[in-house]
């Protein structure tokens, strides 16, 4: 009881009240929290023994994570805005641990050319900047294009753009490994091509920034483990096989927790 009271006050303290409105809302924070507890409930559950009793340390560890994929992110947000206020970038939420930047053509790029404006590079000095304060995150980098041209070209054309994106960030210090590009050429237009205003929509790069799983963890106060460290965050590597492996190291030493306190309660008896 005491711990679905503990979840409980964890997600109580995620909400916000609208200053304009007056209405009880649930933060990006709050929504990360929520979703981590499910997950770690039914995580819980796996260990054996109290299903009830497993559940609620799951979804406590959980909910602690997923507020702070949240907060991360929050705080990511907030800087990012900040910087590219007036460049003409938009900055947006795609879901609760992805942050979508959208740079139009009309400042990033001259007409059938993939070299880089300079009024881009210097939105880009921002973006890398807020970029390399959270670390804990992946970009994939897009390429788009309006439908004027054959399909075959424009392909290409998108690929270069966000190659030059891409390459112009890993030369001012993100991470290359970090750093993912395609292109889509004419395929996923924002808008239909009814127009020159609708194509010039259409003729963008966008970046993509998706925070890793324990992103904001140590600010939050959740253990790291098994992962070379360098300014308090893990670094690149083979980060997908060093979370598995200390995802099943984490079990194995919960069950036999479970095992030792469920023999204490059988000696009691």
């Amino acid at each position: 009881m005491k711990k679905i009271l503990i979840i409980s006050s964890v997600l109580l303290s995620a909400c916000a009240t609208d200053p304009y409105t007056g209405q009880s809302t649930m933060s990006n924070t709050g929504k990360g929290a929520g979703i981590g507890a499910v997950v770690g409930a039914g995580a819980g559950t796996l260990f054996g023994g109290n299903d009830l009793k497993n559940a609620g340390l799951g979804a406590l560890a959980g909910g602690v994570v997923g507020a702070a994929v949240g907060a991360y992110m929050d705080s990511q947000q907030q800087e990012m805005q900040q910087s590219l206020q007036g460049t003409g970038i938009e900055v947006q939420r795609t879901s609760e641990n992805t942050l979508n930047l959208t740079m139009p053509s009309s400042i990033t790029f001259g007409f059938d050319s993939s070299t880089l404006t300079p009024q881009a590079q210097t939105a880009l000095d921002s973006v890398g900047n807020v970029l390399n304060q959270y670390p804990d995150s992946k970009i994939t980098i897009t390429g788009h294009t309006d439908d004027t041209g054959s399909d075959s070209y424009n392909q290409k054309l998108s690929e270069e753009r966000a190659a030059s994106v891409s390459s112009y960030l890993s030369q001012h210090n993100v991470n290359y490994s970090r750093l993912t590009t395609q292109g889509m050429g004419e395929t996923m237009p924002k808008v239909p091509n009814t127009s020159e205003a609708n194509r010039a929509q259409n003729r963008r790069v966008e970046l993509a920034i998706v925070a890793n799983n324990n992103a904001g963890a140590q600010q939050q106060g959740v253990p790291q483990q098994g992962y070379p460290q360098q300014q308090g965050y893990p670094q690149p590597g083979n980060y997908l096989q060093q979370q598995q492996n200390n995802t099943q190291k984490q079990i194995r030493q919960q069950k036999r927790k479970l095992r030792q306190q469920q023999q204490q309660q059988y000696n009691y008896q």
